[in-house]
C-alpha cells in the first residue's frame, strides 16, 4: 500500500518505460535525445525520485507519443496544472485540499470507469448540495462555514465527470444502509433519493443495490473504489479511505482481488433494474 504520490510516480515510471520500449530506445539513447544523464531517466522509470511535467513532454516527444488521451494523464500522473492549455479547476483549491484528495480528483477526472462500493454515504459522485454538506458537517468537527462551502463546491464540481464526453462511466453497489441512513433530516434525505433514481437512469451510471437481506457479504470490510483508463489497464488502482488519509493500492494482484470482489457484490445485489425500483421505494416513504 502506497500514499498516492508514490503510486503516481511509480505507474508513471513504469509507463513511461513502457513507451521507451515501445520506441526501440535504451535508457541511455532516450537521455541523450532529450539532453540527460541515462541515471535521470532511470529515476523516473524505478519512480524514486519525481519528474516535471515539461520533463514528461521531453520523453513523450522523444518517444513519438502523439496519443492525446494517454499523454494528458501522464502529465496529470506527473502533477501537471496545465495540459493542452486547459487549468485542471481542482488546483485552484490547493490551500484548502489536503493532497490525498487532489490525488483522488486528479485520478477521477482522468478515469474511464470508476467501480465503487459504499457502505454508509452516497457517492460523491451522486451527492446532493444539502446532502453534501451535511455529510461533510459530521465528517470534519468545527468546521468553518466558509471553509464547509467551498468543500461541498468542490464536492459538486467533481460531478462534471458524470457529463464530460466521453462521461465516466460509474458502476456503484450501495448498501441498504446507505439508503436507509437518514442524513441531514427527511426532507434532505428524500431529495437524495430522488437524485439516486435520476442517476439510475443514466446510461453511463449502473447502480445497484445490496439489500440487508444479502447477509453477511465480503464488501463487509469496508467501502473501496477501482479506477481504470481508457489509455492502458497498467494504471488501474484501488483506493481505500480511511479517517485522515487514502491509501492506493497498485499490485495486480489487489487489482484482481478487488475486481473478483467487486464483481461478486453485484451478483449479489439487486439488478440495475430492481434496484431503481427499491431507491424509489424508499423515497416514497421517506
Amino acid at each position: 500500500m502506497q500514499h498516492g504520490p508514490a503510486v503516481r510516480r511509480r505507474k508513471l515510471g513504469a509507463e513511461l518505460r513502457a513507451l521507451r520500449t515501445s520506441a526501440g530506445l535504451t535508457s541511455g539513447e532516450a537521455a541523450r535525445m532529450v539532453g540527460w544523464h541515462q541515471s535521470k531517466v532511470s529515476r523516473i522509470e524505478t519512480g524514486t525520485s519525481g519528474v516535471k511535467p515539461g520533463d514528461v513532454r521531453l520523453l513523450l516527444d522523444a518517444y513519438g507519443v502523439r496519443d492525446t488521451q494517454l499523454r494528458e494523464l501522464l502529465l496529470v500522473l506527473a502533477g501537471s496544472e496545465d495540459t493542452g492549455g486547459r487549468h485542471h479547476w481542482w488546483h485552484a483549491y490547493r490551500g484548502v485540499l489536503p493532497p490525498t484528495y487532489r490525488d483522488f480528483i486528479s485520478l477521477e477526472s482522468q478515469a474511464g470507469a470508476m467501480r465503487t462500493l459504499e457502505t454508509a454515504v452516497v457517492p460523491g459522485l451522486l451527492q446532493t448540495s444539502e446532502y453534501a454538506r451535511a455529510v461533510t458537517r459530521a465528517a470534519v468537527e468545527n468546521l468553518p462555514e466558509e471553509r464547509l462551502d467551498t468543500l461541498v463546491e468542490v464536492r459538486l464540481a467533481r460531478q462534471v465527470v458524470l457529463r464530460a464526453d466521453p462521461p465516466l462511466r460509474l458502476s456503484a453497489v450501495l448498501d441498504e444502509a446507505v439508503l436507509r441512513r437518514e442524513v441531514g433530516g427527511p426532507e434532505v434525505m428524500s431529495r437524495q433519493l430522488t437524485r439516486l433514481v435520476e442517476a439510475a437512469r443514466l446510461p453511463q451510471v449502473r447502480l445497484q443495490v445490496l439489500p440487508f437481506t444479502a447477509g453477511a457479504h465480503i464488501g463487509v470490510t469496508g467501502p473501496f473504489v477501482i479506477f481504470s483508463f481508457s489509455s492502458t489497464s497498467d494504471l488501474d488502482v484501488v483506493v481505500l479511505d480511511h479517517l485522515t488519509s487514502s491509501l492506493y493500492l497498485e499490485r495486480k494482484e489487489d487489482l484482481q482481488a478487488y475486481t473478483e470482489a467487486f464483481d461478486a457484490l453485484q451478483v449479489h445485489a439487486l439488478s440495475p433494474e430492481d434496484s431503481l425500483d427499491f431507491i424509489a421505494g424508499i423515497a416514497a416513504g421517506a
